[in-house]
């Protein structure tokens, strides 16, 4: 539980000070996307397949907390650096970077508590190295399609 409030606290402050791109309209649908996504994903994933979970088998509070609180600053981070304007060499370079961080993380959740707070049932590392970059790749094209509805609301009014 400490490595995730440490977590928590650690990737909010850094998602919310270092933002220079998102607008506040876009945090709140990044917000709301990422724990759409995630709780739909982890409904099969966690709950009816058990691959992994948070703290324990059993739906509890705690696990909660990584569901509303941990992913979605760091899909803000993400999409705050991922370099929209480059070439697209750089933009795969990013993700790969951005997955291999995102990996290196998932390996000290599992660590024993009270650091680590996830665990593995048949799901294993590189199923994650395997699905985060096609789920970056979905909140890419969610981000552009809400910036495609801010700047069309924008013109209408």
């Amino acid at each position: 539980m400490i490595g995730l409030l440490i977590a928590i606290f650690l990737f909010n402050y850094f998602a919310f000070k270092k933002n220079k791109r998102l607008t506040g309209n876009q945090i709140v649908h990044i917000w709301t996307f990422t724990i759409a996504l995630q709780s739909l994903f982890d409904v099969f994933i966690e709950f009816k397949y058990h691959g992994y979970w948070y703290f324990d088998r059993e739906i509890d509070w705690a696990g909660v907390l990584p569901h509303l609180c941990l992913v979605p600053p760091v899909n803000m981070i993400f999409l705050n650096y991922f370099p929209h304007k480059s070439k697209v060499v750089k933009q795969i370079s990013f993700i790969i970077l951005f997955v291999i961080t995102i990996l290196t993380y998932e390996a000290v959740t599992l660590l024993p508590a009270p650091w680590g707070y996830f665990h593995y049932g048949w799901w294993k590392l590189w199923h994650a190295a395997m699905i985060n970059p096609f789920l970056l790749l979905i909140l890419l094209g969610f981000y552009k399609w809400i910036c495609k509805l801010e700047k069309k609301a924008c013109k209408l009014q």
